[in-house]
């Protein structure tokens, strides 16, 4: 990364990744017998546990891979396979287990949980999204990462949009219009999931560029 297509499109992959529009019926089951300004407050809360788990995996995510011994271009093979999982679930329209499992879903559904888990982890700052914050991050300058948050803010500032709208979007939309805008998603990330992975598989084997 380095050009403004570059953060561009790392904006693009992360807003699908993250897809706040598969959140809105969870969100809206949560807070069904919630006041208004309680499932503001949630949103709020959620919106910035997202900002700050991926802001983190942004600044620190490529030393722990250092630590573990691992190199970005194997996870970017790694990751890349991640997210084409989660695209190939978007494309059925449903959240995958990567994102939520069945677990998950009915401690959710029964309030349980507090909220913020599991939508803010990891229904919307799961293992997709915290990869491809590493991934965009890896390799650059504090500048560079510095970017790569402000495209993180402004994809929170998207999710935040949505959620907070949550209501009007499911009334206009419905579920089938909610399915297409998630499917959409997933048809961009499944482009960027094969791109990422090509991209690793080059780095770790450059013959293969031949």
């Amino acid at each position: 990364m380095g050009s403004l297509t570059d953060y561009l499109r790392f904006a693009v992959t992360l807003t699908a990744v993250v897809d706040p529009f598969l959140a809105v019926p969870f969100l809206l089951a949560f807070t069904a017998h919630r006041s208004e300004a309680e499932r503001v407050e949630l949103v709020r809360v959620v919106v910035i546990t997202v900002f700050l788990v991926l802001s983190l995996s942004a600044f620190f995510g490529e030393a722990l891979l250092h630590w573990i011994g691992a190199s970005l271009p194997a996870f970017r093979v790694g990751g890349g396979l991640v997210l084409l999982l989660m695209a190939l679930a978007m494309l059925n329209a449903q959240a995958g287990g990567l994102r939520q499992s069945q677990a998950e879903a009915r401690e959710l559904e029964a309030g349980q949980v507090s909220g913020v888990v599991p939508l803010a982890m990891p229904l919307l700052a799961g293992p997709g999204a915290i990869s491809t914050a590493i991934i965009a991050a890896g390799q650059g300058g504090l500048a560079h990462q510095a970017l790569v948050v402000v495209c993180i803010a402004g994809v929170c500032l998207v999710s935040w949009f949505v959620l907070l709208r949550a209501r009007v979007i499911e009334a206009r939309l419905g579920t089938t219009g909610l399915n297409v805008a998630t499917r959409i998603l997933g048809l961009l990330l499944a482009a960027m999931a094969v791109q990422t992975m090509a991209d690793g598989l080059n780095a770790l084997f450059p013959g293969l560029a031949g």
